[in-house]
């Protein structure tokens, strides 16, 4: 028979999706997959609840119900510093998946290079491949996962024309300072590229780190493309309700290639989501002190079991070092935790570009009972695993 296409020809599936599955299957403490184990806010299932009940059941706007946009215009505009148009730069995708993939192919044809930090975000690459793209991987240096600014200038002299950029960094946790942000901008400017930012983490960054809106930085905000979500930060991961901020002329493209990729975000999902963008400041300072907790908690337990691990400057995933273990594959090390000492985790693999498999990735977006739940079990895991 004719041959698939050859441009996913290499694709697997996401590890991450399969370590939950793997978790499942041992009935392991899944610290995989990055969602959280509790509820949304009551106030966000109360309005939703309510939707049963209005006619908000059809399609709505392709690139965004008018009152979602607005709302999301009205807090965006509080955080990022500068104001923002509902009708003409915000397009509600269905997640920031779609958020990523409609933004990549607005800005990069086939054949372009695109520059992606590694360690990395799984979808990154196959976005860029997906869009016909050719990826360039630029590594980020451990402990703190800086970058060396002539190594990323390095691809920008090979012609990348679009950055990818998440911050807070999945799967490191590594936030970016304004002086690094700064480098990179001079260098967008420089050699007239995109860039497209992952910024779902915004609100999750921890003391005394700092979070910069990269389109907020003097000149960025024509380039830039600003993708989020309202996955993590209402611990709505499966409601797949993202967003882009763009100029209008690039948002203009993008409503285009979301209406062809997906139509639109479910409608009754974003009239719910609406009074959670109306809380005040006080909600995102009561999110990260929850997620300060937990990140102390898991942390703390880690190293009193005596093993190594960074320590992440924002989101909720922390790097741990297995090479004490003497594994050659982190992905049958992280399929025999699940299996023998029922915790689940990804192999850092994954996300690098570079040979790493000596680094899982945990996330500690779990109530506090599950996290004690995994560090007991990871209490005897040399017993097990050795």
């Amino acid at each position: 028979m004719r041959e698939l296409s050859g441009r996913t020809a290499n694709f697997t599936d996401s590890v991450i999706r399969r370590m939950t599955r793997i978790s499942n299957q041992y009935g392991a403490v899944n610290l995989s997959q990055g969602f959280p184990d509790f509820d949304p806010p009551q106030a966000i299932l109360e309005r939703l609840r309510q939707t049963a009940d209005e006619d908000v059941h059809q399609y709505s706007l392709t690139w965004g119900a008018q009152n979602l946009r607005e709302a999301l215009a009205e807090k965006q505009s509080r955080f990022m510093g500068f104001s923002i148009d509902p009708d003409r730069e915000i397009v509600v995708t269905c997640g920031s998946t779609e958020a990523m993939m409609a933004s990549m192919m607005t800005v990069a044809n086939p054949g372009d290079k695109v520059a992606i930090f590694s360690p990395f975000y799984e979808n990154y690459g196959a976005d860029t491949i997906l869009t016909g793209a050719e990826p360039i991987y630029v590594p980020l240096n451990p402990p703190e996962y800086s970058f060396d600014p002539e190594v990323l200038e390095d691809a920008f002299r090979a012609g990348a024309g679009v950055l990818i950029l998440c911050n807070p960094s999945n799967p490191c946790g590594k936030v970016f300072s304004r002086e690094e942000l700064e480098v990179i901008a001079a260098l967008a400017e420089k050699y007239d590229a995109y860039v497209v930012t992952d910024e779902v983490y915004e609100h999750i960054v921890y003391a005394p780190y700092h979070h910069t809106y990269f389109a907020s930085l003097p000149g960025m905000r024509e380039r830039t493309i600003s993708c989020s979500s309202l996955s993590k930060t209402y611990s709505i991961t499966g409601w797949r309700l993202g967003y882009t901020i763009a100029s209008p002329r690039i948002t203009e493209r993008i409503k285009k290639v979301h209406d062809f990729l997906t139509v639109g975000a479910a409608a009754p999902l974003q009239e719910a989501v609406i009074l959670g963008l109306r809380f005040d400041r006080s909600y995102y300072e009561e999110l990260l002190a929850v997620y300060t907790k937990k990140r102390e908690l898991f942390l703390n337990g880690l190293d009193e079991i005596g093993l190594s691990h960074n320590v992440p400057q924002g989101a909720y995933y922390v790097m741990m070092d297995i090479s004490e273990f003497g594994y050659q594959d982190d992905l049958k090390f992280c399929e025999d935790l699940a299996a023998r000492v029922g915790v689940g985790a990804v192999p850092g693999s994954s996300f690098f570009r570079e040979p790493v498999n000596h680094l899982i990735r945990f996330h500690f977006a779990k109530k506090e009972e599950t996290l004690r739940m995994a560090l007991d079990r990871l209490a005897d895991i040399r017993q097990k695993l050795k």
